[in-house]
This record gives C-alpha cells, structure tokens and sequence, in this order.
C-alpha cells in the first residue's frame, strides 16, 4: 500500500511528463486495437461474400479440374452422376460446367471463361434469374468489373467463340441481359455467366459439369471421380492473404510497443537518477531492496493504466464510428483475387481488446523493472552520496 501511494505521487509530481509517456502508450492501444479489428472485419466479411457469393457450402470437383490450371478444363467434364439428381432437382446443389472461350468486344480479340449456370438455382447470390428470357438469343451476365473493363453494358450484343468437345471451332451472338456487382473477383474477372443448358449444347455435353456447388450445411453421397472440397480448401488462398497482412500488423504492433518501452524506459532512468538521494534515504529508513523494485515497477504499471483510461476517452468514440461507417478501401484492392468490399467494418472483440491491455501492461511493467534493479543493488550511503554506479 505504501509502494502505490507513493507511486501515485510521484506519477502526480512528474506533470507532464507522466501525461505524454500515458498519451504513446494509448496510442499503442489503440492502434493495435484498431489493426487487429480492421483485419478481423476483413476476415469476417471476405468469407461471408465468398460463401454467399462463389463457393457456397462447399464444391465437387471432377477429377480432371484444376482451377489453376486453364488447359484442364477441356476435359474437366462428366456427366452429373445419378445419385445426386435428387439434390439437384430440389436445388440443394447446383452444376456448374466451364469452358474457354474468345470474345470480341469493339471488335477486339479477348480470352474468357464461360461458366453455365442453371437459372433457377438458389444456391449462390448469384442473380441467374435474369438470364430467363423468352427471346431468341442466348441471354448471358457479367459482372461490373467485366463491364468496365471492356466497355460493356447492360443490353450490349457481343460475338463468343468456342471449341466443344470434339474440338470443333463454333461462334455464336449473345446479349448481356444483367451486369451484377459482387466483391467477390473470383465470379466477375475474365467471365461471362450463362444458361448451363445452352452450354451444354454447345459444347456438345448434355447433362455433364465441371464441378457442383453445395447448397449449406449439405454433404451428399460420394461418387466416383468427383472429390468433395470444403471451406477450408476453398478458402486458403484468402486465409493465407489474412495471415500476411497480420505478420505485417505485427511489424506495426512492435513498433508502437517499441516506442512505448523506450518512453516508459527514459522515463524510468531519468527518475532514478532524479531521486537517487530520496530512494536513499527510504532505504537507509529501513525501505528494502524487493519495496524499491516494487515502487518503479508499479509506477510503470500505473503509466500504462492510465494509458488504457486515456485510449478509452479517446479511442472509444473513433473506432465505434469506424465500425459503424466503415472504413473506404482504396480501388484495385480486389486485383488480389480475394474479397475486397468497398468498406470493410471493424470487429472489436473483447479479447482482441483484453488481450491488448495485457500485452501493452505487461511490456510496460518489464521495462520499468527492468531499470530499478540497478539501484536497488546499490548502498544507501552511495545512494545518498549521489554515486550511482
């Protein structure tokens, strides 16, 4: 008790001193706090929109299918097996067949991927009802980055190119019928959705797929020559995006804790030099060595405490209106190929913020121990003497 009076004390005696060591340490605080949450709301948001969005509950692959590789599509292709009519007809999963392509925007020559897609499907976000059409020719979206990137717009007729499976070259006019806006790259970059019937026909591929998307929480029979991928197949390149970005965090989080030490640090050295005559006195008064350690080490403690008060005044209110406003992400985010929403929101949890207050408490306690050993070895008559060694 008598350590943390004269702790307080002397944190009160040191003025301004004490206000600008509590100030970067709340910096470290919020910082750190604000960080975290903004790759936290990141997180949150890029599985949400890829799930809704691209994958689902997750995707059959045929066998042959490797989506990072464009030569195996030709023959990445069966029939939709049997067993799973049942799930298709009740739309708890849908076919999707894939194919390379060439298209001719303003009369230039550009490769694209063409994914067919039933209509009527519910299993993604994706708004297929609006290729149902009465007309003539074959109605097909795109999404805005497409667009934009080639000048197209909703209504706009454009020429395909294809090879189907007997490697005959055929070419056909389509019409843009809808250009939706996802943040998700992986179904918009390079592509152009249409009727998967209308594909089939003209790849010469009735009934067959690519690969199948799940609807949620589904998981049906396995057949041979398709392999089931989950989330956490689907989702590594993101994950592994997230976990960069947080070893870059963590440069940014030493570096505020870095600055935060040699703050308390200076602060510690140059009390002790200060009052080596008093620490002197109190142990000549019967103070021991174990009651001087503790004294600088509360006072750094109570350094931090009143940093996370000072974070708390000031931090509070800025980062609950970022997590309600969001925060705008700069364009070309989504040439990652992962989900980028033009605002990300923060998540704040509480042992994101308790986890914090622990980390920064802990470092400010080591460094202020750190320091008063020093004088805590010494005499009390070198102490009184001014001979600190």
């Amino acid at each position: 008790m008598l350590a943390f009076k004269l702790a307080v004390k002397n944190l009160a005696g040191a003025g301004l001193r004490t206000w600008l060591n509590a100030f970067v340490l709340s910096l470290a605080y919020v910082v750190i706090v604000w960080h975290s949450g903004l790759l936290e709301g990141w997180n949150r948001m890029a599985r949400h929109d890829m799930i809704e969005w691209d994958i689902g509950g997750g995707e059959i692959w045929f066998e042959k299918y490797d989506p990072y590789d464009p030569f195996s599509y030709q023959d990445a292709h069966a029939p939709v097996p049997e067993n799973w009519t049942r799930e298709v007809q009740q739309g708890r999963m849908t076919p999707v067949l894939l194919t390379t392509a060439s298209f001719y925007p303003e009369g230039r020559i550009q490769s694209v991927l063409i994914k067919g897609i039933d209509p009527a499907q519910s299993v993604l976000k994706l708004p297929a009802d609006s290729m149902r059409t009465d007309e003539e020719i074959v109605p097909v979206m795109i999404g805005k980055r497409m667009a934009d990137s080639n000048h197209l717009k909703k209504g706009d007729y454009i020429t395909i190119r294809w090879r189907d499976r007997h490697g005959t070259f055929d070419a056909a006019e389509v019409k843009i019928a809808h250009i939706f806006k996802a943040n998700v790259p992986t179904i918009d970059n390079g592509q152009i959705w249409m009727p998967i019937e209308q594909l089939r026909q003209w790849l010469k591929m009735p009934g067959e797929a690519t690969y199948l998307v799940l609807g949620q929480n589904e998981k049906p029979a396995s057949a041979e020559g398709w392999t089931y991928q989950g989330h956490d197949r689907l989702l590594a390149e993101m994950d592994k995006m997230i976990r960069q970005k947080s070893v870059g965090g963590m440069i940014l989080y030493t570096l505020m804790l870095l600055l935060a030490m040699l703050a308390i640090f200076d602060t510690q050295v140059f009390s002790i030099f200060r009052r080596q005559k008093e620490i002197g006195t109190q142990m000549a008064l019967g103070m021991t060595r174990t009651q001087v350690i503790g004294l600088f080490t509360i006072e750094g403690a109570m350094h931090g405490v009143l940093a996370a008060v000072m974070a708390a005044v000031y931090g509070i209110p800025l980062l609950s209106l970022q997590a309600v406003r969001g925060l705008k992400m700069p364009e070309g985010m989504d040439d990652y190929g992962v989900a980028v929403a033009e605002k990300i929101f923060p998540v704040y949890s509480a042992g994101l913020i308790a986890g914090t207050v622990v980390l920064v408490m802990l470092t400010t306690t080591i460094v202020s121990y750190w320091p008063s050993r020093k004088i805590a070895k010494m005499k009390p008559t070198d102490a009184i003497r001014g001979k600190l060694q």
